[in-house]
């Protein structure tokens, strides 16, 4: 599925110029079609894939709960 700049901006949460710099420097891949830019909306799934897994990574270790250390002496 095809989207514009702007469905793309909104799908990644990004501004308008963000993406078309990305298909400047080759990152995001498009093809003008003489109007507008063109952007294949799957090659962002593997990518919104990998964020929502290292978001759950990150809220496991926060939520982790901190073990106590044996070896804290007092030095009282």
């Amino acid at each position: 599925m095809y989207v514009t700049i702007k469905e793309a901006a909104q799908y990644l949460n990004m501004k308008e110029s963000t993406i078309q710099a990305l298909i400047q420097q080759k990152r995001i891949r498009a093809i003008f079609d003489g109007q507008q830019y063109l952007i294949n909306k799957e090659q962002f799934n593997t990518h919104m894939e990998q964020m929502e897994q290292y978001k759950k990574l990150v809220e496991e270790i926060l939520n982790e709960p901190i073990p106590e250390d044996l070896d804290i002496k007092d030095e009282d």
